[in-house]
């Protein structure tokens, strides 16, 4: 399957409540590369290349977790990959 890229913006009471790290944790039980990162304006950014299949099983692992009650909405785009992540890493 081709790769793909997922960027995705998070809001709601995303900061200061794990939300970094345990996309990073989750990123560990896929197959993915990319990064994770606070934005000034307390958003959280998601921006993750792999297989489409990976990709969605990570982002709904994210959606399951315990995130989901500070998650108020999420804003998601598919594009195609680049390649230029050799992990996935808080940023």
């Amino acid at each position: 399957m081709a790769s793909r890229r997922l960027h995705a913006f998070f809001s709601g009471r995303v900061q200061g409540v794990g939300f970094r790290y345990t996309a990073e944790r989750i990123a560990e039980d896929f197959p993915v590369t990319g990064f994770v990162r606070n934005l000034p304006d307390g958003r959280v950014e998601l921006l993750v290349e792999g297989d489409e299949v990976d990709l969605e099983g990570f982002i709904q692992k994210i959606r399951k977790s315990f995130l989901a009650r500070y998650i108020g909405g999420a804003e998601t785009r598919w594009l195609e990959a680049s390649g230029e992540f050799q992990d996935f890493r808080i940023s």
